[in-house]
């Protein structure tokens, strides 16, 4: 680990970049709640993480703060987001006008959302597997506090934190995309690489610089 990703309020996260050799776009992944056992090195994280990278993404992973070797503590979804934010930042100063996308899974999809709308942001994002209605989350943010940006969401029929129907109502309250993919649940065994390009397709929408 470097000095390469500290926040503003002066955490230091473990990161880890993955860059084929020829780069079109950037990727940022966020993991699922420290707490459950979310980190950056998650199954479903890696594989996503391959996918990306074989269809031209540099991808930047980082462990929340209180995860892994990273400092601090968690901080109930509050925090997190100026970890989300020193990602971005150290994403766009080591790959200066590419484009960017964001993307996280369960907990991760709901702060990077809330990334999203506290910085107006147009970046595009995917949001796997969001708990919509779980007490496990901070409440997602609503349309009027977000910038117009291509965002889609991807859920399994079988989600045990979240119905598609629920999914789809928020989704289309804020004007995104849903994928649903049947038979799979909150972890998409099996269904790993389809949830990576589906995440490249929606992350590959727009410019995102």
């Amino acid at each position: 680990m470097t000095d390469g990703l500290r926040t503003s309020d002066g955490v230091l996260l473990e990161h880890k970049w993955s860059q084929p050799e020829r780069i079109d776009r950037v990727a940022i992944l966020c993991h699922p709640h420290p707490l459950h056992g979310g980190s950056m090195s998650a199954p479903l994280m890696r594989r996503v993480n391959n996918v990306l990278t074989g269809r031209g993404f540099a991808v930047l992973r980082f462990n929340f703060r209180g995860v892994g070797t990273s400092e601090g503590k968690f901080g109930g979804g509050v925090s997190e987001v100026l970890d989300i934010e020193a990602a971005v930042d150290l994403a766009r100063t080591t790959h200066p006008g590419l484009p960017i996308g964001i993307a996280g899974w369960s907990f991760g999809s709901v702060t990077a959302l809330r990334w999203s709308a506290q910085h107006r942001s147009d970046l595009p994002y995917a949001g796997i597997a969001p708990p919509v209605g779980s007490d496990l989350i901070l409440e997602l943010p609503e349309m009027r506090h977000l910038a117009d940006a291509p965002r889609t969401f991807i859920i399994g029929d079988a989600d045990q934190f979240a119905t598609v129907e629920d999914v789809e109502t928020y989704a289309a309250s804020i004007g995104a995309r849903v994928e649903v993919l049947k038979g799979s649940d909150h972890f998409f065994f099996t269904k790993e690489g389809v949830v990576g390009d589906l995440v490249a397709d929606a992350l590959a929408a727009g410019s995102g610089a």
